[in-house]
């Protein structure tokens, strides 16, 4: 195996086991860096170990056992280290050793809610994801400064206020997912809404950590469902560079694998008998992709995700089902409701079906101000295209 798609598949396994180890990301990220960096050298010339994980981890430990010996300000840790090294001799801390899977602590230590958003997100995808400070700079648009001082600033809290590193007694449990399964999403829709399909693809990785370390947990199957579903399109969602709507998209270019495994992860967690916001969004997704669309269904699932999240989006959602079953004045009559924000271009679109074409004009003009893809604009200029007199 490859060392890139070892580093893709283990960072988050190494470093989540070293930072309950030494209990420092920072000290684990340089160890764990050091460790790949060695396993670039020596298994190209050695070969690959049996257990790459466990070398890395071995690796890792050890080089990090020798720093904190080489620094004296850390003495009191080292006196801790050789605590537990007296119960566990150095010399057992090779590949062949089982190191137990940490990745949950670590999930929950990057999304406290002590942390803010923005700096939950970029922590999970620097500690979870393996994403380098660049990458994650790159992918939510900003300076490679501005990243790097946001990432340093979380851990140096999560170091300071002593946020333990560990998953959340059972009372605090369901708050703390949700924080945990939101910051998951959120990535994904950063990379399915904005275009970057790598950051799309980090969150379905993430998913898939959560749903094989939380088996259990129906929503966290449900968000793994939600994210294949949609994701399943991608090849179909934009054709010369243009965003296609749903109904006009090359079906042959959807993933149906893809839909399958999520169909499947969406019955095991339905199975589980709680219906949470993710498996009623990841049902809805699962409806759009038949065809003909039971709309009648379809807005009922809404009319339950309304009460679920009071959220504007799924009202807005909620509205375009509306129109489809009583007509585009009635979609608007529930859009006038909301500040739609960068939304518009639903509004746009049922003035345009209920004939009103001057201020579909304006909202199609209005949204094209907003519009944050390209895909997306050239699909707005084409619809103000149609209504020139």
């Amino acid at each position: 195996m490859a060392l890139d798609t070892v580093f893709r598949d283990q960072w988050g396994r190494v470093l989540a086991t070293l930072v309950g180890f030494l209990g420092d990301i920072e000290l684990a990220e340089d160890a764990a860096q050091e460790a790949f960096a060695i396993a670039a050298e020596r298994w190209p010339r050695d070969g690959e170990p049996a257990s790459p994980a466990g070398w890395l981890i071995a690796t890792a430990r050890n080089r990090a056992i020798d720093r904190i010996r080489r620094q004296r300000a850390l003495a009191d840790k080292t006196r801790l280290l050789a605590r537990e090294l007296a119960s566990r001799p150095e010399e057992t801390m090779n590949e062949t050793t089982t190191f137990r899977d940490e990745r949950l602590e670590l999930i929950f230590t990057c999304c406290h809610p002590a942390l803010a958003l923005d700096a939950q997100v970029a922590l999970t995808l620097r500690a979870l994801g393996g994403l380098s400070t660049e990458e994650i700079a790159r992918a939510f648009l900003v300076p490679f400064e501005t990243m790097s001082k946001r990432l340093t600033r979380a851990k140096h809290k999560i170091r300071d206020a002593a946020i333990p590193f560990a998953v959340p007694p059972a009372y605090q449990l369901p708050d703390r997912l949700a924080a945990v399964l939101a910051v998951v999403y959120l990535i994904f829709n950063e990379g399915w809404g904005g275009g970057r399909i790598d950051l799309a693809a980090e969150g379905i990785r993430l998913g898939r950590a959560l749903a094989e370390l939380l088996p259990d947990e129906s929503e966290a199957l449900a968000l793994l469902a939600l994210m294949l579903l949609n994701d399943a399109r991608r090849d179909a969602r934009v054709r010369d560079g243009q965003l296609v709507l749903l109904d006009d998209q090359d079906r042959s270019l959807w993933d149906w694998q893809q839909i399958a495994e999520g169909r499947q992860l969406l019955q095991r967690a339905i199975a589980r008998r709680t219906t949470g916001q993710y498996a009623v969004q990841a049902a809805i997704a699962d409806l759009h992709l038949h065809q003909p669309r039971d709309w009648h269904q379809i807005a009922a699932l809404y009319d339950v995700l309304a009460q679920q999240t009071s959220s504007a989006v799924v009202e807005m959602n909620r509205a375009i089902a509306v129109a489809e079953l009583d007509g585009p004045d009635a979609g608007l009559a529930v859009l006038d409701q909301l500040d739609l924000g960068h939304y518009r271009s639903t509004r746009a679109d049922l003035l345009r079906r209920s004939g009103r074409d001057t201020e579909a004009r304006q909202a199609y003009q209005r949204a094209l101000e907003l519009a944050q893809t390209e895909p997306e604009r050239r699909f707005l200029t084409g619809r103000l295209v149609e209504l020139d007199p």
